[in-house]
């Protein structure tokens, strides 16, 4: 039987179909590069913000906390920007959510220390990942829709995984900006005006991040009907109402991806910190290394699935998790090869799941609900998952039970992996409805 052709853009062929990655991918650039700075910073300006302990730890727990907080504003990001771009279309919703990112950076880079104000520093910190949590759960609904909708028949996995390419994008320039200011600095200074300096770099870009995305082209041709009074608003939760089992089906998808992607990419080198006693200069460029790696991977796993399909490339991540966290991670040691080898091995697996995320969500569901369903059922796993792996692993350090972690990573795989194996149909062959 013939494969069916995929369909083109909604509206019809871009006129510029390197315009329409790049409108997505550097705006997407801004907001991840400003969501990672305070990941990679945690170390830094933790002890600057919330009151001193007796235990170092404390205040990186405080950090790590708020960083949670943060991710559970993104569901409500995914549902109302999600169903801001399905009724308004992905151009105005890539617009807002930029805008709140930059607001957001702005804030923390004039932060004031728990010295000079109290209790204020950490709630100022709060607000301004609270602003950027509902930004970045806004970016992944609308984005990821704009990005498949943009492709050509036969490479949505391909442009798919530009999310994640400029994801890491942003993520290197947040990593590398830290590990320049961490091995120039003393640490004295980076403690007390080093790490602002990247959340005022960032405030400055998200201008430039809006002024590209103002030259992308729509692609959602229900949301230009809802402008002309031909088609009828989807409602809130349109999505969930109609395709709750789809919904249900993009939890399962990504539990296992999304702890996964912030241990391996985020965590890891703070995990290697409080374990093995890493360097924390040298644990910062050992993830700078790492992601140049994955963000090369990303587009050749794309392509990738597009000829194999997503279903066996989600196998193979789901089994490689299942099995490796405990073995890897007991291999650490605080040699800058022990880290990089682990956390570039790790990457390898991790690709078959980043890189064709967004399309298999996106294609999920029909145009007039694509981003708000794609986006809220995804965030909210975020959420709970992955923005509470950093706090987890950190606490189980703290109660003297590090090595429960792995583990703990390790049976989410196996519950996604059951999903990928019995529940998910392959995809990459359904034209966009």
């Amino acid at each position: 039987m013939a494969t069916p052709p995929l369909a083109q853009s909604p509206i019809g062929i871009p006129r510029s179909r390197v315009r329409q990655l790049m409108a997505a991918s550097i705006g997407n650039v801004v907001e991840w590069f400003d969501w990672y700075t305070y990941s990679f910073l945690t170390v830094y300006f933790s002890s600057q913000v919330f009151p001193k302990t007796d235990n170092p730890l404390v205040p990186v727990l405080s950090a790590f906390a708020i960083f949670a907080v943060g991710f559970f504003m993104r569901p409500l990001g995914g549902l109302l920007v999600g169903a801001f771009a399905d009724r308004f279309g992905r151009k105005a919703a890539m617009t807002f959510t930029i805008v709140l990112m930059g607001v957001g950076s702005l804030l923390l880079a004039v932060t004031p220390t728990y010295a000079a104000v109290g209790v204020l520093a950490p709630i100022i910190l709060t607000l301004a990942r609270l602003i950027q949590g509902l930004s970045v759960g806004g970016e992944f609904a609308a984005a990821t829709t704009f990005l498949v909708e943009s492709a050509p028949p036969g490479r949505r996995g391909l442009f798919a995984s530009f999310q994640y390419v400029s994801t890491t994008i942003g993520q290197l320039l947040a990593s590398g900006l830290a590990a320049l200011l961490a091995s120039t600095l003393t640490e004295a200074d980076m403690n007390s005006y080093g790490w602002r300096i990247p959340f005022l770099i960032g405030a400055v870009i998200s201008l430039v991040g809006l002024w590209i995305r103002k030259g992308a082209e729509e692609t959602s041709a229900v949301a230009e009907e809802i402008k002309k009074g031909e088609a009828e608003r989807p409602r809130l939760f349109e999505f969930l109402v109609r395709y709750p089992t789809k919904a249900a089906l993009i939890v399962g998808i990504t539990v296992a991806g999304t702890v996964a992607y912030y241990t391996w990419t985020t965590f890891l080198p703070t995990y290697a910190q409080q374990n093995v006693n890493f360097d924390k200069a040298d644990s910062l460029t050992v993830s700078t290394i790492a992601l140049v790696f994955f963000m090369i991977l990303q587009p050749l796993l794309g392509m990738l699935s597009d000829k194999i399909g997503r279903r066996p490339m989600l196998i193979a991540f789901g089994l490689a998790f299942t099995l490796l966290p405990v073995p890897l991670l007991s291999m650490l040691t605080n040699s800058f090869s022990s880290l990089l080898l682990i956390q570039c091995v790790g990457m390898v697996f991790l690709g078959c799941y980043t890189a064709i995320a967004a399309a298999v969500n996106s294609e999920l569901f029909p145009t007039r609900v694509r981003a708000a369903g794609a986006g809220f059922p995804y965030s909210l796993t975020v959420a709970i998952f992955g923005g509470t792996a950093p706090l987890i692993g950190t606490a189980l350090k703290d109660a003297g039970n590090s090595g429960l972690f792995p583990w703990y990573m390790s049976a989410l795989a196996l519950i996604s992996t059951l999903v990928y194996v019995f529940a998910l149909k392959e995809t990459k062959d359904q034209p966009l409805s």
